[in-house]
C-alpha cells in the first residue's frame, strides 16, 4: 500500500505555521505547537502498528525561506516479518535560512524483515540540519536479535544540485555478521547523527560532543567533519533511549532543543 504525508511549513511574523499538510492512511499530523511562538512543532503518527510487508512510504516535507520546524515521531517504528519487502521515500527541500530538527524513535527490524529507506535532502544558503537515525538488532527480549534479512538507510545531502554527504547504512545478518570486527561489535544499537549548519563554529561544536560522548557510560561513539563541513556522529549501545536522550543532548548544544 502507497501512503503519502505531505508537509509544508511557511513563515508569518515571527513564527512558522504549518501552511499545508496532505496525509493518506496510515500517516497523521498533529502541530503540537501550542501557543509558542518561534518553530514549528509537528508530531507524525501513524494509525499501523508499524511498517507492513508491501508498504511504500512516501513523504515529502518543505521548508519556505527562515522557517524553523522540529518533527517528531510518536513511537519506535516497528518493521513486521515480509516477503516482498517495503520502502520509504523522504525528500527534504529546505530554503534559504531555513532549519529542521529531526530526531524519529529507534527502528526495530524484526525477524524475516525487508526494509529499504532513502532520505534525499536539499538545503540552500544559511540552512541548519540535525538529522539522525537509531536502528536496533530488533526484538531483543523476544530472542529477535539480528534476525532482519535485509535492511538499508540511504541518507544524500545536496546544495546548488550538488552532493555535499551521502551515508549509506546497511544491516544484512546473513551477509555480514553484526558482531564482527568493523561491524556492530557485541552492541545492539546504532545510531547516526548528522549536524549540518554553516553559521556555527563547527569544529569547536565536534570537541563539545566529544566531551558528550566521553560522559556516556556503555556506549562507543565518535564525532567526524565531513567534506562539507557538517558533523557525522557515530555511536553504539545498548539502550534505544539512551542513545535518543543522547542526541537530545547534542540538540541542546545545536540550540535546537532547551536544556534537559
Amino acid at each position: 500500500m502507497t501512503s503519502e504525508l505531505d508537509i509544508h511549513a511557511a513563515v508569518r511574523g515571527a513564527r512558522t505555521f504549518l501552511q499545508h499538510s496532505y496525509y493518506t492512511m496510515p500517516f497523521k499530523v498533529a502541530d503540537i505547537s501550542g501557543s509558542r511562538s518561534g518553530p514549528l512543532h509537528l508530531t507524525v503518527m501513524t494509525a499501523s502498528p508499524g511498517i507492513l510487508d508491501g508498504d511504500n512510504y512516501q513523504i515529502s516535507i518543505r521548508l519556505d525561506a527562515d522557517a524553523h520546524v522540529h518533527l517528531y515521531t510518536q513511537a519506535y517504528q516497528r518493521i513486521f516479518q515480509m516477503k516482498s519487502g517495503a520502502k520509504q521515500r523522504i525528500n527534504v527541500v529546505m530554503g534559504k535560512g531555513s532549519s529542521l530538527y529531526y530526531l524519529p524513535h529507534p527502528s526495530v527490524p524484526h525477524e524475516h524483515s525487508v526494509f529499504d529507506s532513502a532520505s534525499h535532502i536539499a538545503v540552500e544558503e544559511g540552512c541548519s540540519l540535525l538529522w539522525g537515525e537509531i536502528i536496533t538488532c530488533g526484538r531483543k527480549l523476544s530472542g529477535e536479535v539480528f534476525r532482519c534479512d535485509y535492511f538499508r538507510n540511504v541518507l544524500e545531502l545536496w546544495q546548488d544540485k550538488r552532493l555535499l554527504f551521502r551515508d549509506v547504512t546497511i544491516l544484512e545478518p546473513a551477509v555480514i555478521a553484526p558482531a564482527g570486527t568493523g561491524q556492530w561489535e557485541g552492541y545492539s544499537h546504532q545510531a547516526s547523527l548528522l549536524w549540518y549548519n554553516q553559521q556555527q563554529d563547527m569544529a569547536a561544536m565536534a570537541g563539545q560532543v566529544d566531551v558528550l560522548l566521553s560522559s556516556e557510560e556503555n556506549i562507543t561513539g565518535g564525532v567526524s567533519r565531513t567534506a562539507c563541513g557538517a558533523l557525522l556522529v557515530r555511536v553504539l549501545g545498548h539502550g534505544g533511549e539512551q542513545l535518543y536522550e543522547l542526541f537530545k543532548k547534542i540538540a541542546v548544544l545545536a540550540g535546537q532543543e532547551r536544556k534537559l
